[in-house]
Parts: structure tokens; sequence; C-alpha cells
């Protein structure tokens, strides 16, 4: 996925290991920055050499949380009228309730920001597998959490997202 903030190309390769429906290993290369986003279950979170943690930020309130926004081409079932109101009084209650939203455009590497602390969670609607693989495990071994919009653990095959530190995970 390609996306552009302020002339600046938003884009990522992920790659992801599965072995029996869980990810062992997990790779994301962001190549305008040349940053190397990595995990192996059990093992830990790095960007390039350097473990990862998320943040330690609890409320809500100070929270700065990514997201994506569903596109008819690619998730028409998210689109359709009822499922994007949903995703509108979503997206405007965590507004409303954090300290801001960003949307630079590549779940993959949201995932990773989570993990490294510069967001304390995500959300997105409308994503396959192949985008939130390789993410959630380097979000889970940095110590976060993710699940689905209700936090269930079987988020992969759901179309949907949450990730974040474990408070703010809860309270989202």
């Amino acid at each position: 996925t390609t996306n552009f903030i302020h002339g600046l190309p938003i884009y990522a390769v992920s790659i992801a290991l599965a072995h029996r429906g869980v990810v062992q290993q997990a790779v994301v290369y962001d190549p305008t920055r040349n940053d190397l986003y990595h995990a192996s279950k059990g093992r830990g979170a790095f960007l390039n050499d350097r473990r990862l943690r998320v943040s330690k930020r609890t409320r809500l309130s100070d929270a700065l949380v990514g997201t994506g926004f569903p596109f008819a081409d690619i998730a028409p079932e998210v689109c359709a009228v009822d499922n994007f109101k949903r995703y509108l009084k979503l997206f405007e209650a965590i507004m409303q309730s954090t300290a801001g939203v960003r949307r630079p455009g590549a779940a993959s590497l949201d995932l990773c920001y989570v993990a490294a602390g510069h967001y304390d969670a995500f959300f997105e609607t409308g994503l396959s597998p192949w985008d939130v693989a390789a993410g959630s495990l380097i979000v889970t071994e940095a110590g976060g959490l993710v699940g689905n919009f209700t936090g269930e653990s079987d988020y992969l095959h759901q179309r949907e997202v949450l990730a974040g530190t474990p408070k703010i995970y809860a309270q989202l």
C-alpha cells in the first residue's frame, strides 16, 4: 500500500511466517527510511538493532491513535452504508476521547509505530491477513495487545484490528 503525506511515500514490505495458524516470525521493512522492524515469537521486537517497547501511556485522553479509512474497491463490505456508518461512529468516538488520530496509510507500519511507542493504539477495518500478520507479532512482542474490535484474539481473518498498549487497548 502506498500513501503520501506531505510528499513522503508511506509504504512497506510486510512478511510473516505462520505455523499452524500462529505467527512465528515477522518483518516489516520501510524502504523510504531504511527501517527494519522484526520479531520472533517469544524473543522480542526490534527496529533495526534496537529493542522495541510500547509506550507507557495509560490514559485514553492522552493517547495518540493511528487508523486507516476503508475504501470501497478494497473492502466493499465495510463501505456498505450500515458498516460505513458504524466505522464513522467508532472514528468519532475515538477522535473525541483521545489526544489525536493519525492516518498515514500503511497498516503494517502503523502497527510497528504502536510497537515503537510512536502511537499508543491503532485500529482499522477492511484489512486482510497480510496487512496485519507481521505487525501484530511485532506489537505483541513489544508488550502490546492485539485483537478485533470486541477484544477477541481471532483478528487475522475478521477484517478488523485493534492494537495498543495494554491500558489503552482495554479502554478502547
